[in-house]
Order: structure tokens, then C-alpha cells, then sequence
């Protein structure tokens, strides 16, 4: 199984750097400092039940990754639109993208962009963030 994660912040960093320690084949969609990074030295997750480090692919553009079976959306709601317009590459017939985003009309903006065939929303009780570049603390 192929996993991408579009907005590879707190919470998406958190579940793609799980994923990935856990086998899964995972690609992170981030940006700046973060993203420099990643590139550079590795995910790191900080957290009460276990730390992990994981070298995984990051990159700014979903070309990059390709088709993948599964996209973990976990952008800022202010971002849906932008963010799902770029999602094409990521996408086969039967990809799932399934939003993780706190707000209302996530899922419908991300399925006006893609079709709803492959949108899913999601709901996520987890408080992670960014304590510096590369380092996620849950």
C-alpha cells in the first residue's frame, strides 16, 4: 500500500511517520523549513507511546510521489481548495482521499475538485505539533 500525506503538519506527520515505522510505504507533502528537514535528516516523532524516526520521501509537489492508494489530507481548512486542486497526480480510480481537517465543508470542497467517489472524511482526537523543523511532538 502506497500512503501520501498532503499537509504533513502536526497531526499528518504523526500518522505518516507511524505508517511509516510500521512498514507502510508513505510520502509526506510539506513545506518550507519542515519540509527542508525532512529532506535533510528524517522524520522524528516524539511521543508517550514510543519514539520513532524514519527517513521517508517529502516533497512540496505531489508529482513527484505519483499514484498512491491512499492520501491522508490533513491541510488547514483554508487550504482545501488550493490543496485539492494538486491532487491529481496522487490519484488512481479507486484512491481514497480521506480528510482529517478540523472545520465544516471540507470533504465537499475536496469532492467538488475530485468527484466523491474519492473523498472520505475522517475524525482525529490527537494533539501533536511541530516543535521544531522535522521534529513532531505528540
Amino acid at each position: 500500500m502506497r500512503v501520501a500525506v498532503y499537509g504533513a503538519g502536526g497531526i499528518g506527520a504523526y500518522f505518516g511517520g507511524r505508517l511509516a515505522a510500521a512498514g507502510v510505504d508513505v510520502a509526506l507533502i510539506a513545506r518550507g523549513a519542515h519540509l527542508r528537514a525532512l529532506q535533510a535528516d528524517g522524520l522524528h516523532v516524539r511521543s508517550p507511546k514510543g519514539d520513532i524516526d524514519v527517513a521517508l520521501t517529502a516533497t512540496d509537489d505531489p508529482a513527484d510521489i505519483g499514484a498512491v492508494d491512499v492520501v491522508l489530507f490533513t491541510v488547514k481548512s483554508q487550504d482545501t481548495t488550493d490543496a485539492a486542486r494538486r491532487l491529481g497526480p496522487l490519484l488512481e480510480h479507486d484512491t481514497a482521499v480521506v480528510s482529517l481537517q478540523n472545520g465544516v465543508g471540507n470533504e465537499e470542497a475536496i469532492a467538488a475538485e475530485i468527484g466523491s467517489h474519492h473523498t472520505l472524511g475522517g475524525v482525529v482526537y490527537l494533539l501533536s505539533t511541530i516543535s521544531e523543523p522535522g521534529t513532531v511532538v505528540h
